[in-house]
């Protein structure tokens, strides 16, 4: 065994031992990472886990169908079933990269769910982390940033494992070299017109410097473990500051002004993201103005939610322009937290109160909940009927929850 498949196949095992794994789903684009990967579990794995492979074509190069003919031939070679996911949501406008990263892990979870996959391994390497760290220092990033790519993540309820994070990409070839084994070379990795090709090159001008693809992922996994005691610490502070009420969130604003600032930072973006349920969270400059508004009692208005003071405390709730269109059927997820249950209704819809609801609603004040709050909320109507608005008290024999429950505000303080 030489030195680089010995790196590899004791990086899988060590990443996959504490998981309870019966069917694995593979991202394999056809490149030297995911090859490597895939060969790399099908050797440490051999018949004790179901192995399923998934191939992504963006529809972005004429090339990409033929690449994921290639890896379905591969695969069956190796007897593993395989699947292309096809993205057709390009318009030529925003973020190409952040675009199709984000179309790939919802086409890759959609995918795990249909088969009943227990998590989907993605080959990103050393190198890539290290590139990330770089363009996360370029944007100013602060621990969470700079600790770079989770080995475990969960995306639309899929686990996504990364158990390469601590392997160079010139060992995975060097695997698959070894073994006789071609990859293909993704041209756009040539292309100088996206920030991580960039970031590619410049890693390699930092030789010099002793500064490796390697040192750098270390770097981001002791910022990882410092961002790990972080979270316990503002778990703390939640649990001791913090109410939840109608989904809204309820600070003491005492205590919290009187926390470390990276503290502050860190229950708010949460708070925002619990309430939201965006996978991504504001940059850090609206976010500190943010921090100063709260700090002076001023409402302030951020991704999708509004600050409102009272007496001691603030609340952070939904923002009605946010969710205003916002439309599901009566045992849909309405804005992606709320169900609403109770006697059969034909022809019900949940959208949210709303000014027009919420005068409709007599006792609402004596919810003790806010007006600009309220309006936001899910009620359940029948054509322009007002049939129930559980959070503004007038819910009948209908309730609103949230599918988590209100306690997942503190427990998603520590995963990442």
């Amino acid at each position: 065994m030489t030195e680089s498949e010995a790196v590899i196949l004791r990086a899988l095992e060590t990443a996959l031992a504490d998981q309870s794994l019966e069917k694995l789903g593979v991202a394999v684009s056809g490149g030297s990472d995911s090859t490597a990967l895939l060969h790399g579990l099908q050797a440490v794995l051999g018949d004790r886990v179901q192995l399923y492979v998934a191939t992504v074509d963006h529809g972005l190069r004429p090339e990409a169908a033929e690449e994921a003919q290639a890896v379905a031939a591969s695969s069956a070679a190796l007897s593993l079933k395989h699947d292309t996911l096809k993205w057709t949501g390009w318009d030529g406008a925003g973020n190409l990269q952040d675009q199709a990263r984000r179309a790939r892990y919802g086409l890759l979870a959609e995918w795990a769910r249909a088969h009943g996959l227990d998590a989907v391994v993605l080959g990103h390497t050393a190198d890539d982390q290290a590139e990330t760290l770089l363009m996360r220092l370029g944007r100013s990033s602060g621990i969470d940033g700079l600790s770079g790519m989770a080995a475990v993540r969960e995306f639309d309820g899929v686990r996504f494992l990364r158990p390469l994070l601590g392997v160079t990409r010139a060992e995975l070839r060097a695997f698959l070299t070894g073994r006789g084994i071609g990859w293909i070379d993704d041209p756009s990795n040539e292309n100088e017109y996206f920030t991580r090709i960039r970031a590619r090159r410049a890693l390699g001008e930092l030789d010099d410097l002793g500064i490796s693809a390697r040192g750098l992922a270390d770097v981001a996994a002791n910022l990882a473990e410092a961002r790990e005691a972080l979270a316990y610490f503002a778990h703390d502070a939640a649990c001791a500051l913090v109410r939840i009420d109608g989904g809204d969130v309820l600070f003491d604003i005492t205590e919290f002004v009187q926390l470390p600032a990276e503290t502050q930072r860190r229950l708010l973006v949460h708070a925002l993201g619990w309430i939201n349920q965006r996978a991504y969270p504001p940059r850090r400059a609206p976010v500190g103005d943010a921090l100063a508004a709260i700090a002076e009692k001023r409402p302030v208005t951020l991704a999708g939610c509004r600050v409102i003071h009272g007496g001691d405390s603030f609340r952070i709730c939904r923002e009605f322009n946010a969710v205003r269109d916002e439309v599901c059927a009566v045992d849909g997820l309405w804005d992606g937290r709320w169900r609403i249950t109770g006697d059969a209704l034909e022809g019900g819809e949940i959208r949210p109160l709303g000014e027009a609801g919420l005068a409709q609603c007599p006792t609402w004040r004596e919810t003790g909940r806010p007006h600009a709050a309220l309006i936001a909320t899910p009620a359940l109507w029948q054509g322009s009927e007002l049939v129930a608005a559980p959070l503004a008290g007038a819910g009948g024999s209908w309730r609103a929850d949230l599918s988590s429950g209100a306690g997942s505000f503190y427990t998603t303080l520590l995963s990442h």
